[in-house]
């Protein structure tokens, strides 16, 4: 193994790169009709099928950041030179494959060809939009790698929050899916300094849990049993839980996680005082801008009347997986990963985020009366998927895709026909 002990990271965001990279996404991403909808109100109708966009969706900045970088490193390097990605860039099937396509080598997931054993002095390595572990990236600094970073900005600045804690000995409590490439980068970074302690929750059960751990204390064994592969190693429940501070996977929904907040504060001001919360207890709000944005449009889309909703993205998305929570406490919702789950009316094959597995929805789409389609995407969605999604749904409505997109580019298409 190379001596070297610290990886080289520089930067592939050349203007004359990225002005080709630029053509490139917006080639593969780029949506007309996405685009014309989003002009027009985020609204469009044809015939009897209205069609209501949620007015922030799909890909964010941090996102776009990302898909930037792995374009641009396979650019920036010779045809001849293997470039590697740690895993998935973000969480969509259809970009991953477009990343492979390009010539990435992927290190972990399914379209793993190689191994970090694999690696040399110099290879360069993208560290996908969740950022990686710790440990693999001090294996990417002892082998030399050249690193080009992928991680999003806001998920860096919970790491700083963590690191924090760790150094100041308080436990981060994390509210996440333990799971979660994000939330194991995360906590990775509660062990950056010795001492430093980590507890993953998943939901308010779970928060409960620890709230009346620390409140009436409790069987220990018990409490590491249902927290297994979700804490750090040596965790004490005893000794742990008397200075903690709060952080979260950045794409959690933000009305969770504050009540999470709420009772964790609660169990300490009950268990210490009050005038001890300073020292005890910390939160810092830490969930991305884009993901709340969402969520904010979406919640503004749920108060119009519509009749069912599609949310599309990658099944293994967090922050699309909640979108679709919130629209079923709504109205019939549909999280579908792209136009190929909606087989016909009669049948859509859609995912069941709680149960993580696949359903089939029967007769899901009235063909013969006025129908509203509430449509929206996670922060890795192009905008290629959702046109898709849109003109599946036209499609299976009897009108060919075609004629909405001739429609769109003809003078005042803004007139319904």
């Amino acid at each position: 193994m190379p001596s070297a002990e610290k990886s080289k990271r520089i930067n592939v965001r050349r203007p004359d790169i990225m002005e080709k990279v630029k053509a490139e996404v917006v080639t593969h991403y780029r949506s007309a009709l996405v685009e014309h909808i989003r002009a027009n109100g985020s609204k469009f109708a044809y015939g009897k099928t209205s069609i209501r966009l949620a007015k922030e969706f799909g890909f964010c900045y941090g996102v776009e950041r990302a898909i930037d970088l792995a374009y641009a490193a396979r650019r920036h390097f010779p045809a001849e030179q293997t470039v590697y990605i740690l895993g998935e860039i973000i969480h969509n099937p259809h970009v991953n494959e477009q990343i492979r396509d390009m010539g990435l080598t992927f290190l972990s997931g399914s379209h793993k060809t190689a191994n970090i054993d694999d690696l040399k002095e110099g290879d360069p390595v993208v560290v996908p939009a969740f950022g990686t572990e710790v440990g693999i990236t001090n294996q990417l600094n002892a082998r030399g790698c050249t690193v080009i970073d992928a991680t999003c900005g806001d998920v860096m600045s919970v790491w700083k929050r963590v690191r924090q804690n760790a150094r100041e000995q308080v436990t981060s409590i994390i509210h996440g899916k333990a799971w979660h490439e994000e939330t194991m980068a995360t906590s990775s970074q509660a062990r950056a300094f010795e001492g430093g302690h980590y507890l993953v929750v998943f939901d308010l059960e779970e928060t409960d849990i620890v709230c009346r751990y620390i409140t009436q204390g409790g069987n220990r064994e018990m409490f590491l049993k249902k927290f297994n592969g979700a804490m750090s190693d040596g965790f004490d429940p005893d000794q742990h839980l008397e200075a903690i501070g709060l952080a979260n996977q950045t794409t959690m929904l933000r009305g969770e996680t504050e009540e999470v907040q709420r009772r964790l504060r609660a169990a300490m001001m009950e268990r210490y005082g009050e005038e001890a919360l300073d020292e005890r207890f910390r939160f810092f709000d830490t969930i991305c801008g884009a993901t709340q944005d969402r969520q904010d449009a979406l919640r503004e889309l749920l108060s119009r009347p519509m009749d069912l909703l599609l949310v599309v993205g990658g099944y293994n998305s967090s922050n699309t997986s909640h979108l679709a929570e919130m629209g079923e406490e709504k109205l019939p919702t549909y999280f579908i990963k792209d136009a190929f789950e909606m087989e016909s009316p009669n049948r859509l094959h859609h995912f069941l985020q709680h149960k993580q597995e696949m359903a089939v929805a029967k007769n899901w789409l009235p063909t013969d009366c006025d129908l509203t389609v509430g449509i929206t995407a996670g922060a890795s969605c192009p905008n290629n998927l959702i046109q898709e999604v849109i003109l599946r749904v036209y499609e299976l409505r009897g009108i060919f895709s075609r004629e909405i997109l001739n429609y769109i580019q003809a003078p005042n298409s803004n007139t319904v026909p």
